[in-house]
């Protein structure tokens, strides 16, 4: 049975504006225990935001879907489970059926949230932002790159025209850069850790690297007075933010000192320029790894509160 790539339409009384979001956080998987991987924010967010909108279970992306941008024998690899220990310490996670399931419902998620996007003006995935993700190669969490994936389907499809990637992970995102970096139609901009990884960084349409130690001020002047202008002059009608939570002061692999107010104000500062500008825009969850669990889902959540205000 196919399952389908978007969730039916439907109304919540309860609620006075048509904003929904998509979380896979019901699809867990085993791993070892004391992990890194934080697999407790997807429910924390779910039920953090649960009060202010509707939260559907992310429907699953078709392997097909994921075919538009990933090697067709990286997926089928990784779809029998055919990798080798290499892969999976550069992944960062166990190969299971269970993870497997989860990263297609993350990335259906996505999928959904942009059909919302087009409709609504903006989309919500509790989970996603797999930005390390490239055509035939797993790392840092992420097995395939939802915002690539998006960008190739909207361009494809016709759902857009000039697609824009504004990644706010701490992080910078490779993969997506590597995928969309012979895309004209596609702009990838990255405000990262200039020395945190991934290392060896790949070469986005625009790449800020900001040292350690950045602050909320020094980070919004970046903000606001040279990503936002790029995105403007390059004219989207379609943008993907990947809302990193890692940006945080405390976070275990982020190096930024932002608090939570810094968060909130990015997260305002993105959304009213897209709502402004008439553009669409599907929100991601992306990194997100603090020490202090509640600060981690209350980052993530962030973007959620925001949106509605913005959009609401």
């Amino acid at each position: 049975m196919t399952e389908p790539t978007s969730a039916p339409a439907a109304t919540f009384p309860r609620f006075i504006h048509p904003f929904r979001a998509y979380s896979p956080a019901e699809f867990t998987f085993p791993l070892p225990e004391g992990h890194r991987f934080p697999q407790y924010k997807y429910e924390g967010v779910r039920e953090r935001v649960l009060p202010l909108l509707p939260v559907l279970t992310a429907p699953r992306l078709r392997w097909a879907q994921a075919g538009r941008v990933h090697d067709s024998h990286y997926l089928r690899r990784w779809r029998r489970g055919e990798v080798t220990r290499k892969e999976e310490r550069e992944f960062g996670l166990p190969w299971s059926e269970e993870m497997i399931v989860r990263t297609m419902r993350a990335a259906g998620g996505s999928l959904a949230a942009l059909h919302d996007a087009r409709t609504l003006g903006w989309g919500a995935n509790l989970a996603g932002g797999t930005h390390h993700a490239f055509a035939a190669q797993a790392g840092g969490f992420c097995l395939i790159n939802d915002a690539a994936i998006l960008s190739r389907l909207a361009l494809d499809e016709g759902w857009a025209q000039r697609v824009a990637v504004l990644d706010l992970d701490v992080h910078q995102g490779d993969g997506t850069a590597a995928l969309l970096e012979h895309e004209p139609q596609a702009f990838t901009l990255s405000i990262h850790g200039e020395r945190n990884y991934p290392f060896r960084k790949q070469r986005s349409s625009l790449d800020l690297g900001l040292p350690d130690g950045t602050t909320d001020a020094q980070y919004l002047e970046v903000l606001s007075g040279q990503a936002l202008p790029a995105l403007e002059a390059f004219r989207p009608d379609l943008l993907l933010f990947l809302a990193g939570a890692d940006v945080l002061a405390g976070d275990r692999f982020g190096r930024f000192v932002l608090t939570l107010d810094g968060i909130h104000e990015r997260n305002r500062r993105v959304l009213t320029w897209a709502r402004d500008a008439g553009l669409p825009v599907v929100s991601m969850m992306a990194g997100g790894y603090n020490a202090d669990h509640a600060l981690t889902v209350a980052g993530h959540a962030s973007v959620v509160e925001q949106g509605l205000e913005v959009f609401g």
